[in-house]
């Protein structure tokens, strides 16, 4: 494991005997109005560059989104090396630090991270434009030094050019000179059949460092005297220390000290395994008085009941009760999904030193704005003395954005409650991420369908129950109206077909005491399920195929429709499929769904065994997520999410009893085996359209695409996640 000193991990001085131009730009104007028209210098400018250009010709790119591993870095620099015409070789990926007066995400506001899959969308114009103003400045320096007209320049692979006298320069020959230029006030961007990075190849920038080992996550930071810390946490949630007997553990070698922190008793020692022994060795009282205490059956028994009564309503169109009055047949089914778990392989972490100007973080940082706060508030500072330095994630899924900063701020409170005297690590082993962590929220979906004499669908109800995920955090006032959790009906309450009488609505318990989080997808990781296996039961019911159906009730729908004709074209709907093993049976189902402004469907093909037992052969999938920046990291942004939602489609549940999470380690919340992969085709549909998100949009559709091929096998459509053997025998 890499050994780091603060001197390796901060690289803000980068420019300190380098020759070197730094841009920084802000939408909707390109630059500062202070800095429009005055000369861009290294020492003039802000450092809330995007852009650095070293007299070594390296190009780095500031990233203010974080990588962890959906291929955000590789991203990014395109954009920008698109537009400035450089050597993607020479390009090079930096975290930006926490500053969202600098670097916040566009689509949320003054407020800088990475979720909801708008890296590349809230990024497009952005780092396009500042490429293309660097490569202004740089064509303008040359055309000074050349004596020549700016529009006899030519810019390729980081070379600036003079065809008809033949001079040519490397960016890094004109960053000086470029640097004293005036940042334009408006930039052409290429036109897409002019780009040579972007909808190419273009290698990904972490890879190779990911792969020999130079990469730096949390984990492998070390700073001078840094104490490892892992903390006994209740074994219910709502539960408090009551009092505890550190003796033995300060008995264990290694262990420096043990401290009372809010969420539970923290011991520091030298080393990760230290700690850990040291906190098996500690003796913890918990005070469960106002710990939670019901179980997962108890919870969705609750559920059950609870969807029995209208809640508020969060979509209605038509008369939905005149509907049901005249249909001829009503289709019903009930969905339960439980509560799941992120398992990232990289556990959470966070570095923290505390010292007289502020303090300084190290970790996978994914909501600096949010995190940044909470730090100031418990140390008494202001914001911008809280320096995060972001680093790799090894995933996320959503758990490094906690709206309560959990894990960073449980960092903070054990440097306080330790007296700041030593840099304190946090590490999460597996086992607490798993039982004291966020989850997913169990939900519990009940539909119902209006079919007229003629089989035409009429009428459709659509009710949830479950946790929101947003009440309480610092998103409420602006993503909860009317009591209606967006992202609770995400999915449900935008259902695209064309039903003329629809109600869907919501209850949201609010005496459930599991913490819970976005989840990759959030909402449409079961609002696609419901809605797509409900659907398949209802073209059954009404005698019409299940493709025919969709494409019937999305005729204003055109991206919908054409992911749904391509993943079917690209499958063979309609065609046989080869026949199993003898006493097998086979099916093939599809699913379609938007989330984050992209478009997917899905066709799966399955065996079932007559025991139950069921086998993945084959997901084809059609992809409209506007242009494809770099479509290899697409494809395999689709394959990831295949793997990852069929995951939890077969196996991921977290259960409680009597409050307590069974679960603790992956023999007890199983991940896909690659033995249980399937074939995965992934094609993109050709466009001009803004980038739009990739990173989760193609989950949803997985787990109702494989219920649907499990229905047309089996004739049973399953009713709960994760897939149950018993459910689907013969």
């Amino acid at each position: 494991m890499s050994t780091l000193t603060i001197e390796n991990v901060s690289r803000r001085n980068f420019l300190q005997g380098v020759a070197g131009l730094t841009l920084g730009f802000c939408l909707p104007a390109l630059a500062a109005p202070a800095a429009a028209g005055k000369a861009a210098t290294a020492a003039s400018f802000e450092p809330n560059a995007f852009l650095r250009i070293g007299s070594d010709n390296s190009v780095t790119v500031i990233a203010k989104h974080l990588e962890m591993g959906q291929g955000t870095y590789t991203g990014l620099g395109t954009l920008l090396a698109e537009e400035l015409d450089a050597d993607w070789n020479t390009v090079r990926i930096e975290g930006a630090p926490a500053d969202a007066s600098r670097y916040n995400n566009l689509f949320w506001g003054p407020a800088q991270g990475t979720g909801g899959s708008t890296a590349m969308a809230n990024s497009w114009d952005q780092l396009r434009q500042a490429g293309a103003s660097a490569r202004a400045m740089l064509v303008s320096a040359a055309a000074k030094r050349w004596q020549v007209p700016a529009a006899e320049i030519a810019v390729r692979d980081g070379i600036v050019s003079h065809p008809p006298s033949k001079r040519s320069l490397r960016f890094g020959e004109l960053a000086a000179d470029a640097a004293r230029e005036a940042v334009p006030a408006k930039v052409t961007l290429k036109a897409p059949q002019d780009f040579r990075l972007v909808g190419k190849h273009a290698p990904r920038k972490d890879s190779a460092e990911k792969t020999n080992g130079r990469a730096i996550f949390t984990q492998d930071i070390r700073l001078p005297g840094m104490l490892v810390a892992v903390v006994a946490h209740p074994p219910r949630f709502g539960a408090t220390v009551k009092s505890f007997d550190a003796g033995a553990a300060k008995r264990v070698k290694g262990v420096v000290d043990v401290v009372r922190i809010p969420s539970g008793v923290a011991v520091l020692a030298a080393d990760t395994w230290s700690a850990k022994k040291g906190r098996d060795a500690l003796t913890v009282d918990w005070d469960e008085s106002r710990a939670f205490k019901l179980g997962s059956d108890e919870i969705l028994a609750r559920y059950r009941e609870m969807a029995q009564q209208p809640g508020l309503v969060a979509h209605q169109a038509g008369d939905t009760d005149q509907a049901f009055a005249a249909a001829a047949r009503v289709v019903k089914a009930g969905y339960d999904f439980p509560y799941l778990a992120h398992a990232a392989m990289e556990p959470m972490n966070c570095v923290i030193r505390l010292g007289a100007e502020g303090c300084e973080v190290w970790n996978g940082e994914q909501l600096h704005t949010g995190d940044q706060h909470q730090l100031a508030g418990i140390f008494g500072l202001k914001p911008e003395q809280v320096k995060i330095n972001m680093l790799y994630a090894g995933g996320s899924f959503g758990r490094r954005a906690s709206t309560q900063s959990d894990y960073v701020v449980e960092a903070a409170q054990i440097v306080k409650a330790s007296g700041g005297k030593a840099p304190i690590k946090l590490v999460w082993l597996r086992e607490d991420d798993m039982r004291a962590g966020y989850y997913r929220p169990l939900f519990h979906h009940a539909l119902e369908a209006a079919l007229d004499a003629n089989g035409k669908l009429t009428g459709w109800r659509h009710r949830l129950v479950g946790q929101s995920i947003l009440m309480g955090s610092p998103f409420e006032a602006m993503m909860v109206k009317n009591g209606i959790d967006a992202v609770s009906v995400e999915g449900a309450a935008n259902l695209p077909y064309a039903i003329p009488n629809m109600r869907v609505d919501l209850h949201t318990p609010t005496d459930i005491a599991v913490p819970v989080l976005w989840w990759r997808s959030v909402g449409s990781s079961h609002t696609a399920y419901s809605t797509e296996v409900f659907l398949d039961r209802v073209a059954k019911a009404a005698g019409k195929d299940p493709l025919s159906l969709r494409l019937e009730l999305l005729g204003d729908k055109p991206r919908h429709s054409a992911v749904l004709r391509l993943a079917a074209a690209k499958a063979g709907w309609g065609t046989p499929l080869k026949p199993g093993a003898p006493g097998t049976r086979r099916g093939r189902g599809v699913a379609v769904h938007e989330s984050f402004h992209s478009y997917v469907a899905q066709v799966a093909e399955v065996t079932v065994a007559a025991d139950g037992s069921l086998k993945v052969d084959r997901v084809v999938c059609a992809v409209d997520c506007g242009i494809a920046i770099n479509p290899d990291n697409v494809r395999a942004q689709v394959e990831g999410a295949v793997g990852f939602a069929l995951s939890a489609a077969l196996h991921g549940e977290i259960t409680l009893k009597q409050g307590a999470v069974v679960q603790g380690n992956f023999d007890g919340y199983p991940l896909l085996r690659i033995d249980q992969m399937p074939r995965v085709e992934v094609h993109i549909l050709p466009s001009t359209a803004k980038p739009t998100g990739i990173g989760e949009p193609g989950v949803p559709p997985l787990a109702p695409a494989v219920a649907n091929a499990i229905g047309a096998a089996t004739g049973t459509y399953p009713g709960r996640l994760p897939f149950s053997s018993a459910e689907l025998r013969a």
